[in-house]
């Protein structure tokens, strides 16, 4: 524990976390008044040695192993958030800059992703029961970043909200063409043919594409949208609009180029493409290795900077760039607390080291994106300098006009 004792001593800085050993000794770092606290056990001897070598990783292991526990009074969340207050100090021992070096190092050569093997990668995540999923997301099955418009929104109404606002910012007429890449469940394809879209769908989950079709039928859509078993990079044709929610993530470190090729590519020369996606505020950096190993194999969440170098090789338009900064954070606080409720379930699904798994999963990107420098940006990219309306208020205009729309028909209801 001697070793562990003093990284830790220089990494809490903020806050307090407290440790009980396999013996039973208490630790403490930090000092409670400054910011988060959290305190934790440790179930093996061996532990304090494991740690050193990659931090991230092994807790993860660990808690899911059952190997650290929270004490009483403190959660997963808490343990977070005093990581996270921290964030950059860990670096600052001769060791851990050794250790990090070697290690990122090694994790920016590994990033980029073979397209050949994105489907099997995006179906280690996606392919997952989706009983799982309806336990914790909204009834939509929208598991993407929502639309808050206040911090008390409900998930549904957050989420409803994210899809009038693409469906807003794609400003659809009757009879326009969407090519859609990542189409989930189904909900955005839905709501997009509603407003009178013919949509291409692209999905690599098969598990997906079953539902989602299963939901275009009883919403009176067939014929109106296409569900089509293709990764982007397969696929050709040309549409009115191109759109991408919650996909550009798995496209890979070194792909964005490739990817923004194929967009601009998939456009009409008067048409424009809608790209959510998750970012980082922050310079270029890595995925950390618990979510590479057990969540998302090959994703990287993009730096801004990074994301603008290979849109210019394009030539492609950037007409438009919202930053959303806290709206992942009320979205991940909400799956948690519904991941919480339904917790009994979802063992019954799988076991209890898939759970934790999961719990530190939503924790730790809650906590990144409430105090590190993740947020979710959405794009609007033209071939053309006209192709979108030169002043933002049509998105404002649609928006107001769905809403309204809905309104007139509960009441007449």
């Amino acid at each position: 524990m001697r070793a562990l004792s003093k990284i830790l001593s220089n990494f809490v800085q903020k806050g307090q976390l407290t440790i009980f050993d396999a013996k039973d000794r208490k630790y403490v770092f930090g000092d409670e008044d400054s910011g988060p606290s959290a305190a934790l056990r440790f179930h093996s001897k061996k532990l304090p040695y494991t740690l050193l070598i990659d931090p991230e990783l092994k807790a993860a292991e660990a808690y899911m192993d059952g190997l650290i526990t929270m004490e009483p009074g403190f959660t997963l969340n808490d343990l977070v958030a005093v990581f996270m207050a921290n964030d950059g100090l860990l670096t600052e021992h001769p060791l851990q800059r050794i250790l990090t070096f070697m290690k990122d190092g090694h994790t920016r050569r590994r990033l980029g992703l073979n397209l050949k093997k994105n489907k099997a990668q995006v179906r280690h995540h996606y392919d997952l029961s989706t009983d799982l999923y309806r336990l914790f997301l909204d009834d939509g099955l929208n598991y993407s970043c929502a639309y808050y418009r206040t911090p008390e929104d409900t998930l549904e109404e957050a989420q409803q909200a994210k899809l009038d606002h693409i469906v807003a910012k794609l400003d659809l007429k009757p009879g326009m063409t969407v090519l859609e890449i990542g189409g989930g469940w189904g909900s955005l394809a839905i709501r997009m043919a509603q407003a009178g879209a013919q949509v291409t769908s692209l999905n690599v989950s098969t598990e997906q594409i079953k539902i989602a079709e299963e939901r275009v039928k009883a919403a009176g859509l067939e014929g109106k949208v296409e569900f089509v078993c293709l990764d982007y990079n397969e696929f050709e044709g040309e549409f009115d609009r191109v759109v991408s929610v919650g996909m550009m993530e798995h496209v890979g470190h070194g792909n964005l180029g490739a990817y923004f090729t194929k967009v601009r590519d998939c456009l009409k020369q008067d048409g424009y493409a809608v790209i959510h996606s998750i970012g980082r505020s922050g310079p270029p950096g890595v995925t950390g290795p618990f979510l590479t190993k057990y969540i998302f194999p090959g994703g990287y969440c993009p730096a801004l900077s990074e994301t603008f170098a290979d849109i210019e090789k394009t030539g492609l338009w950037v007409c438009d760039n919202e930053i959303l900064r806290l709206h992942y954070y009320y979205t991940l606080r909400d799956w948690r607390l519904n991941f919480e409720r339904n917790r009994d379930k979802i063992k019954e699904l799988y076991d209890e080291r898939f759970c934790k798994m999961w719990e530190f999963y939503l924790s730790g990107c809650e906590m990144n994106f409430l105090h590190g420098r993740l947020m979710v940006f959405q794009l609007i990219l033209s071939k053309e300098r006209d192709a979108v309306p030169i002043i933002r208020d049509f998105i404002g205009d649609n928006e107001q006009a769905m809403i309204s729309h809905r309104d007139d028909r509960r009441k007449s209801a």
